[in-house]
């Protein structure tokens, strides 16, 4: 059956009729649609472009079965497209389920041994690591995610995980391959070699300075803060503190310069898009509450919602509402761009031509 929904649409602000048949929008009126949206406001679907559904608190999933558990959190919240940017699991069988969000997916992560979280990455010498990259290219479907530093227990501080000209032909390779480079990063350090390598994507990015954010902008290069995640950077140093005492004091000063960067960020035109870290440490379904904290940090509800929805979709290949595009619709009772907290409450989800709530 034919579905209809009126509202008004955003970004065009227009109070318009949309209807479904099958798996897509029309403008065109279809006889004897069924109405399952009447007033409100019309976004395509939120969209969460840091979450790892092949994550879960303790580690790995090692279950197709709880890693579409997982997503479904963030559906029933109001997320239709993910960005999953890492997974030790392979569950590409879920791209086409019917009952999950849009997936893009990076494959696995690539670090150094014993330079990220036990069992997620797969672990390469520099010799091995633009390989690795086509590689990791091939099992996702459109992009990779590299690990650009992380904590070096030698020097008891973050350090980069790779040197530059081994992390520049790990993104060449990477962009040979067809797939968008996302990099891991929390340090000062790594960010001038993985700018200048022309990365598609800086993932957290808590170490950025002005001028890095000036060339980000430049060269059309995304940030992905991730501000959910960087909320626990105070318990992770807390933690290490007894045996690492410089890391963890470092951590606490990235977490609290960390909305001044984001409003620089802003402020020099980077693009910038929601992600929450969903996976581990950090809950599924948060989509909306990580929307609040951009606000927070100084960009404008418009710009937050385009971050969160229609911007980011086009970032990902993917469509608005617009004629002929996927039917994933979220329907909000209230102007999201008055008050972003309606986003924490969808009156009706429609996926993939469905209405799932």
């Amino acid at each position: 059956m034919a579905l209809h929904l009126r509202g008004v649409v955003l970004p065009d602000d227009v109070e318009r009729d949309v209807w479904i048949v099958g798996d897509r929008l029309t403008f065109e009126p279809v006889a004897d649609a069924k109405t399952v949206a009447d007033g409100g406001f019309l976004l395509p679907g939120l969209v969460d472009a840091h979450c790892h559904p092949g994550i879960a608190p303790g580690g790995a999933v090692t279950e197709v079965a709880e890693a579409k558990r997982l997503a479904l959190i963030d559906r029933d919240a109001g997320v239709l497209t993910i960005r999953d940017a890492g997974s030790p699991l392979d569950y590409r069988e879920l791209d086409d389920d019917p009952d999950m969000p849009r997936l893009i997916r990076a494959g696995r992560h690539l670090a150094p041994h014993r330079r990220y979280m036990p069992g997620l990455a797969i672990e390469c010498e520099p010799s091995e690591l633009a390989a690795a990259a086509a590689v990791q290219a091939k099992a996702g479907n459109g992009w990779i995610k590299l690990v650009g530093d992380w904590i070096d227990r030698g020097a008891g501080d973050l350090g980069p995980t790779y040197d530059d000209a081994t992390l520049a032909a790990a993104v060449a390779a990477a962009h040979d391959a067809g797939a968008r480079v996302a990099v891991h990063t929390f340090s000062e350090d790594a960010l001038p070699g993985l700018i200048a390598a022309g990365v598609d994507s800086i993932e957290h990015g808590t170490g950025l300075s002005l001028d890095l954010v000036d060339t980000m902008a430049r060269n059309r290069i995304a940030l992905v803060p991730t501000m959910t995640n960087i909320l626990t950077f105070g318990t992770i140093a807390d933690q290490a503190q007894p045996k690492f005492p410089g890391y963890a004091d470092h951590m606490r000063r990235l977490q609290a310069g960390f909305p001044d960067v984001v409003r620089a960020a802003y402020e020099a035109g980077v693009p910038i898009y929601v992600g929450t870290d969903a996976g581990g440490g950090v809950d599924h379904g948060l989509a909306a509450g990580e929307m609040l904290l951009l606000a927070d940090a100084g960009m404008a509800p418009i710009d937050v919602l385009a971050a969160g929805s229609w911007g980011a979709r086009q970032w990902l290949g993917l469509p608005t509402i617009e004629e002929g595009a996927l039917a994933d619709l979220t329907v909000y009772p209230e102007d999201p761009r008055a008050d972003l907290r309606v986003l924490r409450a969808p009156s009706r989800i429609v996926l993939r031509g469905r209405v799932i709530a």
